[in-house]
């Protein structure tokens, strides 16, 4: 399995590190989860910050928890152990905002094979992919070519592509990737994101449905001015369950809306449970989504259920955003980080 040596480096910058985090574990503590979690959405853009933590072994100890390995090797290695127990994949190669046509035209070389990988091993996985990692904020039209090709390239070989969404200011042009793909290149294997936390999300869906559009749900892992999304966690998660109902409706389901609801909330999971059982709605027309390394326990309990559960795995050598983020949306596992210091 890839894992990544620890590079060599002299003590004082690794207790730099050690003591960067441990000022954050104990902000978290005077000042509450909202706070650092704002934080930590900031670092995971940070260039100053990227170059000092990813190369630190401690650190990738830590972010292996989320991500599968660096190369593809690991990422196929750990989708197969994924479907021993039941659980369908998305893979997804990280990195995003790319800086070059070259960074752009890679990521797409890379995806293309990852799609022959999956194929060639019969796994029951699918592609997820960013837009800014294709070339959405250098050319837009180079970034609708890539993801065409790719898009193209998985309907040859019986699959399908995920379009993420990323932060509020490319959520206009998301979309409007997803509606050529569909309409103009005459493409339907592919699915789009949905955001919980931004106020436009429920207009959003409703054009969606009308598209029989495969959406992925989620609460958002970016840091959104409150002009554009709402501050505060219960009025995202109630516009979560409003939002799942839409996507649930008979309506959507007449349209052939295939739902994803992409949530770790035990609470959120038992009422679209409960929402489902009592509105008579089968099993295999949506499916649960949850990401790599976080509660485990959850996710196979609910496959034994008969539910359909997918995991987001993803992989590469751009892990630090991805992971920042992660301690963003729980920012007590700064706690595991800082404690994992001297063991490595």
């Amino acid at each position: 399995m890839d894992k990544p040596a620890p590079q060599t480096r002299s003590r004082s910058p690794l207790l730099v590190s050690f003591a960067f985090f441990a000022v954050l574990a104990f902000l978290l503590f005077r000042n509450g989860e909202n706070w650092i979690r704002h934080v930590l959405v900031y670092l995971s853009q940070a260039g100053w910050a990227r170059r000092m933590i990813s190369d630190w072994g401690v650190a990738w100890g830590v972010a292996s928890r989320f991500v599968a390995g660096t190369d593809r090797e690991a990422a196929i290695a750990t989708t197969r152990s994924m479907n021993e127990k039941g659980l369908l994949v998305t893979l997804d190669y990280l990195g995003e905002s790319c800086t070059s046509e070259g960074e752009a035209l890679q990521a797409r070389s890379e995806i293309l094979r990852l799609l022959d990988d999956i194929h060639r091993h019969e796994l029951q996985a699918n592609v997820s992919l960013k837009p800014t990692q294709l070339g959405l904020k250098i050319d837009p039209r180079m970034a609708l070519e890539n993801i065409c090709d790719l898009v193209e390239k998985a309907k040859t070989v019986g699959n399908f592509i995920r379009i993420d969404m990323e932060d509020h200011p490319t959520t206009d042009a998301t979309l409007d990737l997803y509606r050529r793909l569909r309409y103009q290149e005459g493409l339907n294997n592919v699915g789009v994101v949905i955001q919980s936390y931004l106020y436009r999300s429920e207009g959003d869906i409703e054009r969606l449905i009308e598209d029989g559009a495969r959406v992925r749900l989620c609460k958002g892992a970016y840091a959104e001015p409150p002009e554009v999304a709402y501050p505060q966690k219960a009025d995202v998660d109630a516009n979560y369950l409003n939002l799942s109902r839409l996507l649930l409706s008979p309506r959507a389901r007449a349209k052939g809306v295939y739902p994803a609801f992409a949530t770790h909330d035990p609470a959120m999971i038992d009422d679209i449970k409960r929402y489902v059982h009592t509105n008579k709605i089968p099993t295999d027309s949506f499916e649960f989504q949850m990401l790599f390394g976080i509660r485990r326990d959850l996710q196979e309990s609910l496959a034994r259920e008969g539910y359909r559960v997918r995991i987001y795995v993803p992989y590469g050598t751009a892990w630090y955003p991805y992971f920042v983020r992660r301690l963003a949306e729980r920012p007590a596992n700064i706690w595991f980080f800082v404690s994992n210091f001297f063991r490595a």
